[in-house]
């Protein structure tokens, strides 16, 4: 009697058709869902950025305006080629789509060249590993001037005719001259090792500049007689 009536209930069109009811309802959920999200937030709809580089930086703020959209210059460079406050990199690229009030990051180009420190190089490294410090930072080097000293040693920097010292400021634009030993030492480096004799031989001549002078003998009876 009972599996009977469970028979009954579960082929009972009630039963049926409040399932097939909640089912059309979890998909209506999920397809409302879905498409109200992309109406509510404008899903696939958005503000093309321009090509802002090689742009004045004055003007493409303009025109970032006038599509809804914001411009920050995020950093700078350096083009001696372009003008100055020229757009040198924007991000987001062009050609992409954004939500208005979206923020563009621009990079600008320098009215002057930059400037960096001279690092800690003279008398303190090889020739070697200061060529490698300076082409990092973007110095460009002139052919080294030698001397005497050790070789290969740097002793000095030179920039446009000048001595340069560790930490002073200059410009990537301004080509550098390394001064470094050529491995030979002058006579001033071999002086410095003779002791007092070998100095004397060398500046006097081994001679002695004073002669001695006997005192002839006296015969005391020579001397009696001439009285």
């Amino acid at each position: 009697m009972k599996a009977k009536d469970f028979l009954r209930k579960f082929c009972s069109l009630y039963l049926w058709g409040n399932l097939l009811a909640m089912a059309l309802f979890v998909v209506g959920l999920c397809f409302g869902v879905k498409y109200g999200l992309e109406v509510y937030t404008h899903h696939g709809e958005g503000i093309e950025i321009p090509d802002l580089v090689n742009m004045r930086a004055s003007n493409a703020r303009v025109l970032l305006i006038e599509k809804g959209l914001d411009l920050v210059v995020a950093d700078s460079g350096y083009n001696k080629r372009l003008p100055a406050d020229c757009i040198l990199a924007q991000s987001p690229g062009p050609g992409m789509k954004v939500k208005a009030g979206r923020v563009i990051y621009v990079t600008i180009n320098s009215p002057s060249s930059p400037s960096f420190p001279i690092p800690d190089l003279i008398d303190n490294s090889s020739y070697r590993e200061a060529e490698a410090k300076l082409t990092s930072l973007g110095f460009k080097l002139l052919p080294p001037k030698r001397i005497t000293g050790e070789r290969d040693w740097v002793y000095g920097i030179i920039s446009r005719g000048r001595h340069v010292n560790t930490g002073d400021y200059v410009s990537i634009e301004s080509p550098l001259t390394l001064i470094i030993g050529n491995g030979q030492y002058g006579e001033e480096e071999d002086i410095d090792y003779m002791d007092a004799d070998e100095i004397e031989q060398q500046y006097i001549g081994g001679q002695d500049e004073f002669e001695e002078v006997e005192t002839p003998d006296v015969n005391v009876d020579d001397v009696s007689d001439v009285q």
